[in-house]
């Protein structure tokens, strides 16, 4: 055989072999793609924290470690963000624990711990979900944690008035088994200006799988 025609053969099929690992390579990324969570680079350190439980027991961040976490900040008097939220993650939750080997946990932070009280938070979090965990400590345990996971908080009316609203992110923080952050999943965009910001469950679930993947991997 002509080795010129063998050397055109070699190059045509080296380019071909190229061409599809790109498109593998471009398949592969679009696959990765999230759609409403953030997967941090490298996982943010979450500092040790000191909290109270629903069943009245220390939870710090030992009881994170190991496991997959939802962390996000709510209220029992919260009259759409939050029994939204929860009803989203309840529905979700077999899923993710089918992804995680039964590894995972979700936890709501009450940012209204003056009328939040153990008992109040233990019916609260047990009517969704008996496997949920809920968390309370005071404003100067709350506010720092906040910040550290990237949330926020923030309580502008009169407290003294047997009703009053907390302004609290609708966004939820996934922390991986070394107790770190490791991404945060935002609400689906809001196209209508009434309508409450929160989680969409099938998409959680697969952006969930997607960063589990390549974390765990």
């Amino acid at each position: 055989m002509n080795k010129l025609f063998i050397v055109i053969i070699a190059a045509i099929a080296a380019a071909s072999g190229g061409f599809a690992y790109k498109y593998y390579q471009a398949k592969q990324a679009e696959a990765a793609k999230l759609e409403l969570a953030l997967l941090y680079p490298q996982e943010r350190l979450l500092t040790e924290f000191s909290l109270t439980d629903h069943k009245g027991e220390r939870f710090g961040k030992q009881q994170l470690r190991d496991k997959w976490t939802l962390l996000f900040f709510g209220y029992t008097s919260c009259p759409d963000i939050c029994p939204t939220t929860l009803l989203e993650l309840n529905y979700v939750y077999p899923k993710l624990q089918e992804i995680t080997n039964n590894n995972v946990q979700i936890i709501l932070v009450t940012a209204d711990p003056k009328r939040d009280s153990q008992e109040k938070l233990n019916a609260y979090i047990n009517y969704f979900n008996k496997d949920f965990i809920a968390l309370r400590g005071g404003h100067d345990k709350l506010f720092p944690f906040a910040r550290n996971l990237g949330l926020m908080y923030a309580i502008t009316e009169n407290t003294d008035q047997e009703y009053y609203l907390v302004n609290h992110s609708a966004s939820i923080v996934l922390t991986n088994p070394n107790g770190n952050i490791q991404a945060i999943f935002k609400p689906v965009p809001q196209t209508d200006p009434g309508s409450v910001p929160s989680i969409d469950a099938e998409i959680m679930a697969k952006d969930f799988a997607k960063i589990y993947q390549q974390v765990a991997g």
